[in-house]
């Protein structure tokens, strides 16, 4: 069933055309991704679908009695309520349905009234709702969606005008979540979700049965969440793929390569049918070469024959134009690169010190490609900041192996000056490089022309991002250490990121939230827990697949350990009691037994999981770690259904 329908959309902003044409269909339960480079148009898209900016031409149309709820990638509250007070008002649908249904539980009293049967049946239509959007559950719903994003109790009575930016972000989603719409729009909803809260949301949206079209340039994110891609490019729908992320990238590369020998095999057919046309235009075969240079005319025009096909031109698909990244390193340094031995980061105030992070011991040899990652707040950039020299320690050493060399890239692009021009900013980094040269370099960074003129101060996130990448290419480090150097970055800009990355020929350290980008590059995990470091050799995927293969490892052995509770036997039970004592001994066992086939899944999962490890097999070791996280929730649920009946 369609609940929403896009017909012919088209945008300007005055003469600049964003997209024209854009039609599609959502039918209930779609989980859709919109994909796009910066400035394709999919946020505006959004917001003409929300209702909150108007199209130039086309039309929305919502299904009757279709809830819709909006998180905007920039929140904004302008009332000065608390975040308690924010999620009740998301609620108020909620309400509304309790207040009827208890006006309609007074009037059922009356039997006897003629309109009895048509409020009883509207009394059902309403409790059934209320139940669905977990009306009677709404407490413990709305304390498990605010923690599971970051919040806790003491949150809820804060004026929400006083959060941070990110924690506004946060709030809006939570609103957007308990409103229980039909349908959910997400604009870049994973910024400022640290890792517990991103896996959280994850697992809601998966669950969840309601239809979402979302945003993001996160790719880990998508590929768990939808199964449906809108990609727009070139001022159109470019193309609709049946299929969550991964899957959309392989069929959009069949469909373009498919397109490609189409193209090239019409035109050798026009090389072949105008060089016959040339030859033979005036011999004993003109009528024929007549006849072919009539169907090369037809073609170009887009000719309709007699059986109806239509004959035209296929055009070479187009290409969008993506960064050109190129990082060498200067030097070739000793095999132990970095060591930080009884380090202690953090801030030294007036009334003492805040120590955010302490590593005993850790080293990096050389090659290996470090993602430091952990809970935002957790100090990872004050660890960065410590290692490059922007801070001092406040306690232990940081140790850089023989003729190492960093490059740092700063989240908020500290180094870049807001007044200068961007070609400035690249000679200010190499003073030596000749004009022609850095508008070249510019030029594989995506700036072309009078670009290279524009103020650092006047960009958008991506383009100075996209500068101080251009600075990072020049400095020849071979240790880069990199803070978050995917923010304001799309999609295709991070897949070129990647690709230099795993070129490069120097050490890599870096903070990311991206996981589908740590994937890509790192070979080791930095994972700050509880104020210090936990090391693991391999990727974010294999990370998570042996972080829950130990949790459920610890649950056994609990299980295993606990005492097996004693049967109390009274002197003479009545009937009663002995029929409910045979009852909890049948659940028992019927629990035991669930528990058995779950801890023998999960055994074959793990295997599972080792063999693709061995393989290398990314996606797979990602769909079976997703499946044993999802089998260890059930496992611990049961157990905790053992420990009640027992």
């Amino acid at each position: 069933m369609s609940i929403l329908s896009v017909h012919a959309l088209a945008k300007y902003y005055g003469a600049q055309h964003i997209f024209s044409d854009v039609g599609f269909q959502v039918a209930r339960g779609d989980k859709i991704a919109i994909v796009g480079v910066n400035g394709a148009g999919k946020s505006t898209l959004l917001k003409i679908i929300a209702g909150d900016e108007d199209p130039t031409s086309g039309q929305v149309s919502v299904a009757r009695g279709i809830r819709v709820a909006v998180l905007a990638q920039e929140a904004t509250f302008t009332t000065d309520r608390t975040l308690r007070e924010e999620l009740d008002h998301s609620m108020r649908h909620l309400n509304a349905l309790r207040a009827e249904i208890a006006s309609l539980e007074d009037a059922l009293g009356d039997t006897a009234a003629p309109e009895w049967e048509a409020r009883m049946e509207r009394y059902g239509e309403l409790t059934q709702r209320f139940e669905h959007a977990g009306g009677y559950d709404i407490e413990r719903r709305m304390l498990m969606i605010v923690a599971g994003l970051g919040f806790d109790e003491r949150h809820l009575q804060q004026p929400v005008a006083q959060f941070s930016g990110g924690q506004k972000t946060r709030a809006a989603m939570a609103a957007a979540l308990l409103a229980d719409p039909d349908l959910l729009l997400l604009d870049e909803p994973t910024n400022h979700l640290d890792l517990a809260a991103l896996e959280w949301l994850e697992r809601f949206l998966r669950d969840w049965d309601g239809t979402l079209i979302v945003v993001s340039h996160d790719r880990y994110f998508l590929d768990r969440v939808t199964n449906r891609t809108l990609e727009v490019a070139f001022g159109r729908l470019d193309g609709d793929y049946p299929a969550g992320y991964e899957r959309y990238l392989e069929l959009k590369a069949a469909r373009l390569e498919l397109q490609l020998k189409q193209f090239q095999a019409q035109q050798e057919f026009i090389a072949r049918t105008e060089d016959f046309i040339r030859r033979f235009k005036n011999s004993t075969l003109s009528k024929q070469a007549r006849g072919r240079e009539r169907r090369l005319e037809r073609l170009k025009e887009g000719w309709q024959g007699g059986s109806g096909r239509v004959e035209r031109m296929i055009e070479r698909p187009e290409e969008r134009r993506k960064l050109s990244l190129d990082m060498r390193s200067t030097a070739r340094g000793g095999d132990l690169v970095l060591r930080l031995e009884k380090l202690e980061v953090g801030f030294a105030l007036a009334r003492g010190e805040h120590r955010l992070l302490h590593v005993r011991a850790a080293e990096i040899t050389r090659g290996r490609r470090v993602a430091l990652m952990g809970p935002n707040g957790s100090g990872k950039t004050t660890l960065l900041r410590t290692m490059v020299g922007e801070l001092p320690p406040l306690r232990g050493v940081v140790r850089l192996g023989h003729r190492v060399t960093i490059t740092y890239y700063a989240q908020a692009h500290e180094a870049l000056r807001p007044e200068a021009l961007i070609i400035e900013e690249i000679r200010r980094v190499r003073p030596s490089i000749k004009e022609v040269e850095a508008r070249t370099l510019l030029g594989r960074f995506l700036f072309s022309g009078d670009d290279v003129f524009k103020r650092v101060g006047t960009l958008s996130g991506g383009e100075r991002s996209r500068v101080a990448l251009a600075q990072l290419s020049l400095l020849e480090g071979n240790l880069l250490v990199l803070d978050e150097p995917t923010n304001h970055l799309d999609i295709d800009a991070r897949q070129a990121l990647e690709t230099v990355l795993n070129e490069f020929d120097g050490t890599i350290l870096f903070v990311s939230h991206d996981r589908y980008f740590v994937d890509a590059v790192a070979d080791t995990v930095w994972m700050v827990q509880d104020g210090t470091l936990e090391f693991f050799d391999g990727n974010y995927t294999e990370y998570v697949a042996d972080r829950d293969a130990r949790a459920a490892r610890l649950a056994r052995a609990a299980a295993a350990s606990a005492p097996v509770p004693a049967v109390a036997v009274a002197a003479a039970p009545a009937d009663d009691e002995r029929r409910e004592e045979r009852r909890r001994q049948r659940r028992l066992q019927a629990i035991e037994a669930e528990i058995a086939r779950l801890e023998a899944e999960l055994r074959d999962l793990e295997a599972e999981i080792a063999r693709a490890g061995e393989r290398g097999d990314v996606s797979a070791i990602g769909r079976l770690g997703t499946r044993h996280a999802s089998l260890n929730a059930e496992l611990t649920a049961r157990y905790d259904e053992w420990a009640a009946a027992a």
